[in-house]
């Protein structure tokens, strides 16, 4: 049985100008750029995905912010305590400061009429005194200063004296004492006292 046969020369030359057109180098190099243009959009895709991804993607990701958020506001949290402990810290250290330091200008001759005040009370009988100042370190508006005073009395009176100084508001540490029993049957002490005064300056004697 003979086959049907269509013979349409037309469209014959058109497949042929197709295939003469693919032999062309710049139809080639164009659908080259074509495919890696493709190529190029798909890679963009899966890197990027500007579809946002799965809605279990979104979970997690939500989820790892929700973390984040907390952690930061944990540490912020944490560090605003440390702020209002170190200004509690600051204000307590001025209070102490004013209420048991005395001040530069006046400190040596406030604590040794204190002092002598404190020795006269108990019995004692003040003699010379000298006093040193000497810098803080790590602060530049507090110093030492060490006030060495001698006093006469009897042991009675150095036991209220001790007792007096404890008791004094300043802030004040005995660093020494000595007591020397003289001819006279009285005591001649030495006592070395160590405290802190606001605004340091150099040392000097009396």
């Amino acid at each position: 049985m003979p086959r049907n046969f269509n013979w349409n020369p037309r469209g014959f030359s058109r497949h042929m100008l197709s295939a003469r057109q693919m032999k062309d180098p710049r139809v080639v190099v164009r659908l080259i750029l074509a495919v890696l243009l493709i190529a190029n959009i798909i890679a963009a895709l899966l890197l990027f995905k500007p579809w946002g991804g799965s809605a279990e993607d979104l979970a997690r990701q939500m989820d790892s912010l929700k973390a984040q958020l907390a952690a930061h506001q944990l540490r912020l949290n944490q560090t605003k305590d440390i702020v209002e402990k170190v200004q509690k810290a600051r204000a307590a250290g001025d209070r102490f400061m004013s209420a048991y330091m005395v001040s530069r200008r006046s400190a040596f001759s406030t604590l040794i009429s204190e002092t002598n005040k404190m020795a006269i009370d108990a019995g004692m009988k003040p003699r010379e005194s000298s006093w040193a100042l000497e810098p803080v370190e790590g602060s530049d508006t507090v110093g030492q200063l060490t006030i060495s005073a001698n006093y006469e009395g009897s042991y009675a009176s150095l036991f209220k004296f001790v007792n007096e100084l404890d008791k004094s508001p300043r802030f004040l540490i005995i660093e020494t004492l000595s007591a020397t029993p003289q001819q006279s049957g009285a005591l001649a002490v030495n006592v070395k006292l160590d405290t802190f005064i606001r605004d340091q300056t150099a040392g000097g004697t009396s």
